[in-house]
Parts: structure tokens; sequence; C-alpha cells
């Protein structure tokens, strides 16, 4: 994490974590941040204008408004009402909070201040005259743990107040990591309207934003905003990044949405707004599906043609669906092509990675590794036209900050509402649930499985309840969850008495974030029945705060939080099952005290372990190795050609001298035809003499560097004995014999389950049947599939054999490289799979160790591999590398004693850089030296 104190970093959302709220001064909210969302205030006219920045209230499911009721209104009117959304109170708690007494103690919070507390809110209801802008709220919750207000400390005719439609999971994620990352920049908008703001109020709210919240406004016109969010973003972007890809006659607007040029527009004026404020060295964080082109944006630049190597990554809090969905929509290329303009796209899940990359590969017919992509086509129209690059794709789940969470929850209120709940609901168990209420979230589902529980297990009608907390949308979204109202009514009608209401019904402008961990605490079961989701904070949320009751969760296999080990522990449902969910909660208020806490054991072991901190450590430091590795690739031209006035001085003065040879491409130039390959392999006379001649005085050490097998690096060590061998880059190696000793093979491989081989040559075996040309080598501990053996010139047949090897890979990858601890080195006509931790790297690594043959010529043993390579110090004087491998040049250039040479042609890290064609003319002068 040091490392990110040395840059500043911007983050890029769509909505900034504080807005400008037009007043004089904050109202008397005591719970501003905490307060789910809903969050009102009065506002006030500036010099005649319309009023702005207005909060989302709650919209109604029914055609009928009529109050939700509560079990204590249940009991005043004896009747059942069909239940519709919010209650015209803020608090529906505060209904019973006189059934219990105030607790004792220092700090404690009785009724009355409660009531106090609801009528002071109640001045602030929402305003039905005046809409917003923001009709649906952002796909993250907004921040909760800290609890703080802003005033108005300036004469200006508005107020910071805490951003309710801010993706609340990064903003606290980000909080977490204060005191370390203490340089940042938020980028976004306000979420409300702007129109009626002049030149003047946006320069002071541009102002005060940056010194106050470390923020930067982005002015967007009401309609172009409107158009992109809540047309593009919600209706096409986010049914089709959630599989739900709507049937007539809503299809055209997903096909053809004219929406995605205020995207575009959008994306564009973020890209304007940091272009403005970028300076070297800062570290660009986009965040989620409403900025997909904006990385590409900032390549291309022409305003800061610097940015074309800037530092961005790009993360998507949501899940991203497969090809076969989101090759649907007439735009992907342009959204996918956008991503990749970033060093860096994380995702919260292996899936959605996996396809991330198939999508790109199939769509863009580009190469998708495991690690990321490979784009050949550069960056369009941007400074690194015309040359490749590589993208990082990695997984990075978001957690929450469990320290902020434990700090709220020993708050006293939070201990009075446990106690008020406990007591309210005595004798009864409770089902919690907390979700958008919108068809991806699956509340219906939950109903209906809630329902056919009651019906199946009549013994627990009126000794279970489920208490439903819905997050604010839209009519039409709730519209679209399948008629949620219709569901509770007819819970609610057929198992309800005098004392029991199944089915309590909440939206969260009526719950303080302090009553929503009392209910979490109080809890029995806690179920999420989402269709698909991203990681479901909520549930870390729970398992934080069962410490001490340890009470099940019932969570959906199709949430990104079900795709970890650690929350295998939970009861899996398929929330289309409904009796399989039903069964579920049974289980759940069924389940044993030892097997619940053997079960939340490693549920919190997990939410411990991948924590908010985690993620943006993580996220931020693979950004910033991922942009210097791309950078290095593109810099050939700074690395200065091999200067032999320079190094032979040294080479002949030095007593000891250790000289690391690459076999292929650089001593020696293999026949990649096909008729080549499978041709027996004879040793090049000239590389042979060569090495020969440098064996033989006395002061060398020669280690050739190959990734063949044994049985063709014999004929080398038959010819050339004093040479040391390395063989299928690291598996094996060969100590040079010096005075009748050495001579033998070493496996590196030797502890390593090798089964994965035949698996490996089975899956590829499958892809040679449908690739002309291609074969399979297989070797003593590793694996090559040769996939073009053809032209070198890109035909259709060399792209086609290429998209089969990104296939193939892929699956390897997914199948076997987790499970058996693989990796996979790519090249342009093949790619080799072998074990993790073994290169010619960490050959070299042992070879250079102090116990190994480098320092004791008459060791006939190699030392653990992983060891850091400065021991090649010492009484070695002079260390010198020769090859294309990267990994290996970049590590010896830790090594005072030690020049590297490049012969790749490619961007390199290494000292000097030589032309393959010129290594025998250099080395024989090397050679030739005494």
């Amino acid at each position: 994490m040091s490392s990110l104190r040395n840059h500043r970093v911007i983050i890029a959302s769509l909505f900034l974590p504080t807005t400008a709220v037009p007043g004089e001064s904050s109202p008397p909210t005591p719970d501003i941040y905490a307060r789910e969302v809903g969050t009102t205030v009065a506002t006030q006219d500036l010099g005649g204008r319309p009023p702005a920045f207005k909060h989302a209230s709650s919209r109604s499911i029914g055609s009928t408004p009529a109050p939700l009721k509560s079990i204590v209104d249940d009991l005043k009117s004896r009747a059942i009402t069909p239940i519709t959304t919010p209650p015209s109170e803020l608090n529906p708690f505060s209904k019973f909070a006189s059934l219990a007494p105030s607790p004792a103690g220092k700090g404690s919070i009785s009724p009355s201040s409660i009531r106090n507390m609801d009528v002071s809110l109640a001045k602030f209801q929402p305003d039905p005259l005046h809409p917003i802008r923001v009709q649906r709220r952002s796909s993250s919750k907004p921040p909760r743990y800290p609890t703080r207000s802003y005033s108005n400390t300036s004469s200006e005719p508005y107020y910071f107040a805490p951003n309710i439609h801010c993706n609340g999971g990064l903003k606290n994620a980000v909080d977490s990591v204060k005191e370390r990352m203490t340089n940042k920049l938020w980028v976004g908008t306000l979420g409300s309207s702007t129109d009626a703001y002049n030149t003047e109020l946006k320069a002071s709210i541009d102002r005060r934003m940056k010194e106050s919240h470390s923020s930067l406004p982005v002015w967007i016109p009401d309609a172009e905003f409107e158009s992109c969010y809540d047309e593009f973003c919600h209706q096409v972007l986010w049914p089709c990044l959630h599989y739900a890809v709507p049937d007539a006659p809503k299809t055209k607007l997903f096909f053809e949405s004219a929406a995605f040029k205020q995207y575009a527009a959008v994306n564009k004026r973020f890209a304007e707004a940091i272009e403005s404020i970028w300076t070297e060295g800062d570290v660009v964080w986009i965040n989620d599906y409403h900025l997909m082109l904006l990385p590409l944006l900032l390549r291309q630049s022409t305003r800061v043609p610097a940015l074309a190597s800037a530092t961005i990554g790009f993360f998507m809090h949501v899940a991203f669906p497969s090809s076969e969905i989101f090759r649907c929509l007439s735009v992907r290329e342009h959204l996918l092509r956008g991503m990749l303009g970033a060093d860096l796209v994380g995702f919260q899940t292996a899936s959605y990675a996996r396809h991330f990359r198939q999508t790109v590969s199939r769509i863009l017919a580009v190469e998708a590794l495991p690690k990321g992509i490979q784009v050949e086509y550069g960056i369009p129209g941007g400074a690194r036209e015309g040359h490749g690059r590589f993208v990082d794709v990695g997984i990075f789940p978001m957690g929450i900050d469990v320290g902020a969470l434990r700090e709220r929850r020993r708050e006293p209120d939070v201990s009075y509402w446990v106690q008020l709940l406990r007591q309210r609901y005595s004798g009864m168990m409770i089902v919690v649930g907390r979700d958008k209420l919108d068809e991806i979230q699956g509340v219906r589902h939950k109903l209906e499985a809630f329902e056919l529980f009651l019906k199946k297990w009549p013994e627990y009608q009126g000794k279970v309840i489920l208490l439903q907390v819905a997050l604010q949308t839209t009519e039409s979204n709730e519209l679209a969850a399948g008629g949620v109202s219709d569901v509770v009514a007819r819970i609610n009608s057929a198992f309800s008495t005098l004392t029991y209401q199944p089915v309590v019904f909440l939206h969260t402008q009526e719950v303080t974030f302090s009553q929503y961990l009392a209910l979490l605490t109080v809890a029995d079961a806690f179920l999420v029945t989402s269709l698909r989701e991203g990681m479901a904070l909520r549930t870390h949320e729970f398992v934080e705060c069962q410490d001490g009751r340890h009470r099940p969760l019932i969570l959906s296999e199709f949430t990104g939080s079900y795709s970890y080990s650690g929350f295998r522990s939970c009861i899996a449902v398929n929330p289309y099952d409904t009796h399989g969910t039903a069964k579920a909660i049974y289980q759940a208020l069924t389940m044993s005290d030892e097997e619940a806490l053997s079960r939340w054991e490693d549920l919190h072991n997990h939410v411990v372990t991948q924590t908010a901190q985690t993620f943006v450590i993580s996220f931020l430091t693979r950004c910033l190795r991922a942009n210097t590795e791309h950078t290095i690739q593109t810099d050939l031209n700074s690395v200065p050609a091999l200067n032999t006035t320079l190094l032979l001085p040294r080479y002949k003065h030095s007593s000891r001298r250790i000289l690391l040879l690459d076999f292929e491409g650089t001593l020696w130039r293999p026949d990649m035809s096909r008729a080549g390959l499978l041709a027996p392999f004879v040793p090049p006379e000239g590389a042979v003499e060569l090495l020969n001649k440098f064996s033989a005085n006395q002061r060398n050490e020669v280690w050739l560097l190959s990734g063949l097998p044994i049985k063709s690096l014999e004929q080398v060590a038959a010819k050339a004995p004093g040479v040391g061998i390395v063989a299928e880059n690291g598996c094996f190696a060969k100590i040079p014999v010096q005075n009748g000793k050495g001579g033998v093979w070493i496996s590196m491989v030797a502890n390593l389950n090798l089964t994965w081989k035949g698996l490996c040559v089975e899956i590829l075996n499958y892809f040679t049947e449908r690739t002309p040309g291609s074969f399979v080598e297989e070797r003593e501990a590793s694996v090559v599939w040769r996939f073009w053996t053809g032209p070198t010139d890109d035909c259709a047949d060399r792209q086609w054999a290429r998209r089969q090897a990104a296939e193939a890979q892929n699956h390897i990858f997914d199948s076997l490289g987790e499970r058996y601890g693989l990796r996979i080195i790519p090249g342009s006509n093949s790619f080799l799979v072998l074990p993790n931790n073994i290169s010619r790297s960490t050959a070299v690594g042992a070879i250079l160790h102090p116990g190994g043959p480098a320092h004791s010529p008459r060791s006939s043993s190699m030392p653990d591999l992983d060891v850091p390579v400065s021991g090649g110090g010492g009484d070695v004087g002079f260390v010198f590398a020769v090859g294309s491998d990267e990994k290996l040049l970049r590590r010896l250039n830790e090594l005072d004693n030690a020049e590297t040479v490049s012969t790749s042609g490619k961007g390199t890290d290494a000292k000097w850089k030589l032309d393959a064609g010129d290594v025998g003319n250099m080395m024989w002068l090397f050679a030739n030296s005494p």
C-alpha cells in the first residue's frame, strides 16, 4: 500500500458521495448518513429559479395508495388491508416504542426521544409536486456506517449533504483506507437537477466541493442525463447485465435504443472533466456500467496526449453476462472496446471475468487469455494506434468495513432496538430480507416461497414472520417486480389473525440503519433470492451481526457471494424453485445450534478476510503493476543497443563469470514449419561450438536455458558436457560436468502432481480435431499445443486458430488451472502449460543461490526454487544473461553485477537490446576474450 501514497487516485463514479442542497443550513436530521435512503429536505428557490436537488421519494406500487399496516395497526383496526407501499409516517418502529422500557445506563435512548426525533423528521416529508431528475437510484447501496452531517458555515445559498444515490459500497471501501490513501479526488454528478444553476453558482460549488470534500462535479444537462441514466443504463444495460432481456414490446427499446448517444455524451463529459485535472502519476479508477466508454475516451485524448500511458483501472460492480446475452446489444463493440482502454478490468467473481474474456474473444475476435486480453489493434485513434497491448482482467470481490460495522453495533440505539424487537416479537421466529424492489432481486419469488412454507408446515403459522425491507425504486420497476403488493396482500389475507401478520413490508425510508442492524441481530434467518447479483454485501452485514447467535443464511446461488468457498456454508437455493426455497426456510428455522455455529464460522471467516480494505488495496496495487508492465512493453527505443566497448573490459577482468544463454530464438533459430517441428532434433553445430568455447574457459560457468524436452537436450549435453542445461522452461536442470562430477538431471517438479497432463492432452485433442494443422507435444512435465504452423500472415485460418487457442487456454485454466496449480505461457503460434512457480527465472534463482551450483560447482542438488537471486553476488563477478524471457531479465536486474540483454525485439526491462541475427557475432567476441 505504500506505493499508493505516491499517487493521487481519481475515482470516477456516476454519483458523488456528497451533493449540494439548496438552503442556508442543513435540516436537523440526527442520523443523515445512517439512514438507508430517503433523507428528504425542504428546499428553497434560488433567486426565483425552480427548486432543485430534491431527493427521491418512494412510489406507489398499486393504483390505490393505501398505507402499509404494521402489526400494531392490524391489532387496532382488526382488519386486513391489501398491502401497497409506504406508510405516511417516516418511522414505523416508533409505533411500538412504548412497548419496552428505556434501557438504563449512560447514553440510552428513551421512547420519548424517539418520538421527538420522528416529529422533527416529519417536517421534511417528500414534496410530491416536484419530481426529481434521478428517478431510480444507483445499483449500489448508499453510505451507512459513518454518522455525520454537514452544516453551511458560509453565506452560499446551498449546503452539502450525503448523496443518497452514490455507490455506498465503493464509498465505504474508500473511506476504510483513508489513512493510507490520503490523496484522492472523486469525479461524478450531484444526482439532481442542475439546469437552473448559473455559471457563478456552479463555480462556487466546484471550488467548495474540491476544498471540503475532494470532489469534482461533472455538469450534465438534465435531459441528456435522464436519457442516459433512465433509458440506456436502466432499460438497456441493467437488464442485459443481469440476464433479463425483455420480451416484446419492450425489445425494440432494448435492441435499438437511441439513448446510446446520450450515454456516450455523458461519458465524454466525464473524460473532459478528468482531462482538466489529471497530472502525471495519477491513477484513474473508473467504476461501474454507467462509464463503460470512459477508459478508451481517456486513452484517445488529444487534449492530454499523456493519458495514452496513464494508469487506468475499470471495475464492474454488477454482474457480467455470458456472450450469448451480451451479443444481443447493438452497441456491444463500442462498450467492449471502451472497457479495453483500461490497464486493468476488474470483476466481482471468476465467472463474470470469464464471461467478459469469452465475450471479447467472440465478438471482437481478439486473443483472450486467462490473465487478460491481448488487444492487437491497440487503441484506435489514440497514441498507441497500430501497437498491440495487453489488458489485465482480474477478480476483486468487494467486502464490508468490518471494524466500522462493529463500531455501529456498539451504539446504544442499536441495543435499544434489539431489546425492543425481542420483546415485541417474543415467541416468534423472524426471517429478514432486504432487497431492491425490482424483478432482478426476486422479491416475488421470496414471498411465494414463504407462502408455500406456511402451507406445507402449518404448525409455523402464527410463529414465523417475514420482515422484508425494500429499497426505493420507481413505480414502473415496482410493477415490473411482478405484483409484489398482490402477493403480500394474499399471504396476509390467508394467514393473518388478530395477533399475527405473517409479512411485514417496510421501505428503507421507514428504517434507520440502527434499526436495520437490530433486525439483522435478532433475525432467525436472512433470506436472499436474487435472480442475478454481484456481491450481496447485506449478507456480509448479517453474518457479522450474528456474532453471538450464529443463525443461518439462505442465499441464492445466482449471487456473486455464493461463488466464493467461504459462502458455500450458507443454505443455497435456486430462487426459481419455490419448493426448494420453502424447504430451505424450514431447514434454517429447525437447524441445530451446533450446525448453525459451524456454518457461521465458515461464513464469518470469509467476511473478516475479504474486507473493503482488501478490495481497494488489491485493485489499485494490481492496476499500478499492470500499467508498469504495459508501459515497459511500449518503450523499446529507450533501451540502448549492446555496447561491447563497455562490457568486454568487465568480462575480461572478472575472476568468475556466469553466462545464462537462451537457446531457441537466441543461439538457435528453429524451423517453425510443421515439417521442421515434427522432424527429429539435431543440435546446431555453430551453437554447440560456441558453448564449448565458453565452457573451456575455467573462469566461465555456462548455462543453456531451453524449453525443449530432456530427450532433445541430451544430444546437446553429449556434445557440450561442460555446459549446464535448463530444460522444459525450468522443470529440469542438468549440472555441468566438472572434474568428472556432475552431469546428472535434477527434477524441479519431483514433488508435484502431474496427473493433470492426461486431462490437458484430452482437452487439446478435442481442439486439435477442430483446428487444421495443429498438434500436441506432450513432454515430461509440460504440454505444448502448436495451433498454427502455416504462414505468419494474418489470414482467416490463422485468426480461427488463434481464437481456438484462446478458447482452449480458457478451458484448461478454468477446469484444471486452480485445481492443479497450472500456468499458461502464450506464444504467437503455440502455448505452453506447466506447473505454477516453475520457470526459467526460478531455475536461475536456484542456480545462483548460495547453496546452488554457481557457488558450489561440485553440488549435485538444487536448493528450493522460491529464493531471491540476490545470492548471485559474492564471488561471482559478472552475470551475463542473453535472451527473451522478460521475467528472468527483470529479476536479474536486481543484481549489481548483472548485465541483461534482450533479443525479443519488443519492449523490455533489460539493460541492453540486441537483434537476434547479431547474437552469434557478438557472443563470439566474448568467447574469444581471455
